[in-house]
């Protein structure tokens, strides 16, 4: 049967319009992927044509994949009070949820799949290991061309990863580990080359920084990375201040990406203005360009056909979005992606960490006694006013920040099953939930400050210079 708008088109909001494109268009790929009728997929498709249409109509602009409407840069989640809205970006999060973003509304607004148990399940089959906790609970949550990736790997194809850190500061923390972390592990089950990009030049544009602390930063930084445990011979990291200069390949394709996106393009995207110097105007073709095997001719012997993936939170998806679109263009494939959820700040998930607050989270740098202090007293709690009330009516995991923390970081599922019933059964209080997070960060951060102890500049070294790595290609 053909497809049929279920209300009438006129009456809904240029998000609500947008978003109906987005689904349609999803519903396009299934049932080309899924081999439907040839008559089903026609209809389809008329129906995409004339939702995109009846969009362009409404709003004056072109239907594009996970950018809506100009004049609405928020998430609308149905209702136009701006305390029910939340607002992502590359540099921003703003939520006003305790339980934080919309994450089922993101996915809708860019315009990427869910995670579901599916995919899940076959990423177990392909590598034979049980799913990582970040896979089982949730925590990447969101994903582009996951399954193309699955499908060159089970046919002995290749691919590579790609990942990144903003050095912004010296200290990282916890939350910035979250990518490593996840990347580590799928390096490991996958067995893949893995490059780890350092944007100390998006820090100096951004950032009162010169380029000499920001580069400072950037090697820091390269430390408390290596000491989640990379090989050295499989990952390489480098630093855009310093390998930009030294390689041809990563060049030539920040030259063609920049191209091929225009300052319209980019002010949509990004939400720059007139008044935004060239260089930030600029940087999202240097972010794209380590997508393309052919920007590391040392590793991948200039081939250039080697698909990546990109582990990231979900606010760098709009750099891989342009990234995406830019690819066919200049005759490279897309880089795939998986997106994580935001780590959220001690004070509660609607909130932002930040270097500047010592107190926003536990940075990898904090002694044992820091820990549990900042737990203790910034701790955002879902427990009640009163121990009674709480032994009563129990207390809520979803704005729990000590909970989120386990979900993290807690590796046995069943004992993080039995702190979720015991805690909202009242049985737990919230004191006795923050020692349990105390006793699982406290041995975590030692190890890590341990192993960054053992990391010498030599190996720093090793890491950041372009070679050939234990891979042929």
């Amino acid at each position: 049967m053909a497809d049929s708008p279920n209300c009438d088109l006129k009456s809904l909001s240029p998000l609500q319009l947008f978003e109906k494109v987005t689904e349609q268009g999803e519903k396009v790929r299934a049932l080309k992927a899924g081999k439907a009728p040839k008559d089903e997929i026609d209809a389809s498709v008329r129906m995409l044509l004339s939702l995109k249409l009846s969009y362009k109509t409404a709003t004056g602009q072109d239907y594009q994949a996970g950018l809506p409407p100009r004049d609405l840069a928020l998430i609308n989640n149905g209702t136009t009070k701006e305390e029910d809205e939340d607002f992502v970006d590359p540099w921003t999060v703003q939520t006003s949820n305790a339980k934080g973003v919309d994450y089922d509304k993101l996915i809708v607004r860019f315009g990427s799949s869910k995670i579901d148990t599916d995919l899940i399940n076959r990423i177990e089959r392909a590598t034979g290991q049980k799913p990582h906790r970040f896979l089982r609970r949730g925590i990447f949550f969101s994903h582009r061309d996951m399954d193309q990736i699955l499908d060159a790997y089970e046919n002995k194809k290749s691919f590579y990863l790609y990942t990144g850190r903003g050095p912004s500061s010296q200290a990282m923390h916890v939350g910035h580990l979250i990518p490593f972390i996840f990347t580590k592990w799928l390096q490991e089950v996958f067995d893949v080359p893995l490059v780890i990009q350092l944007t100390d030049d998006e820090k100096y544009l951004w950032k009162d920084l010169t380029t000499e602390k920001a580069y400072e930063y950037a090697k820091e930084n390269a430390k408390d990375i290596i000491a989640c445990g990379f090989d050295v011979n499989k990952t390489f990291i480098f630093s855009d201040l310093d390998y930009l200069g030294t390689s041809t390949g990563f060049y030539k394709n920040i030259v063609k990406v920049q191209k091929h996106v225009t300052f319209n393009q980019v002010k949509g995207i990004f939400g720059f203005t007139d008044s935004d110097c060239i260089g930030k105007i600029s940087f999202p073709a240097i972010q794209a360009a380590p997508s393309f095997s052919s920007s590391f001719p040392q590793i991948f012997n200039g081939k250039e056909n080697i698909q990546c993936l990109i582990p990231c939170a979900i606010d760098q998806d709009p750099y891989f979005r342009m990234t995406r679109d830019v690819a066919p263009r200049i005759g490279q494939p897309k880089p795939a992606l998986l997106h994580s959820v935001f780590f959220p700040a001690l004070q509660g998930a609607q909130t932002k960490m930040s270097a500047s607050d010592p107190n926003s989270s536990i940075f990898l740098t904090d002694t044992p006694k820091q820990i549990k202090t900042k737990i203790n007293k910034h701790a955002f709690s879902g427990g009640r006013d009163t121990i009674e009330e709480h032994r009563k009516y129990g207390g809520n995991c979803d704005v729990d920040v000590s909970f989120m923390y386990l979900t993290f970081f807690l590796e046995d599922d069943d004992r993080l099953e039995q702190l979720k019933q015991a805690y909202t059964s009242g049985e737990l209080l919230t004191g006795e939930l923050k020692k349990v997070l105390i006793e699982t960060l406290q041995p975590l951060i030692a190890a890590h400050q341990e192993r960054r102890k053992q990391v010498t500049d030599e190996m720093v070294k090793q890491f950041m210079t372009p070679r050939k790595l234990a891979f042929e290609f």
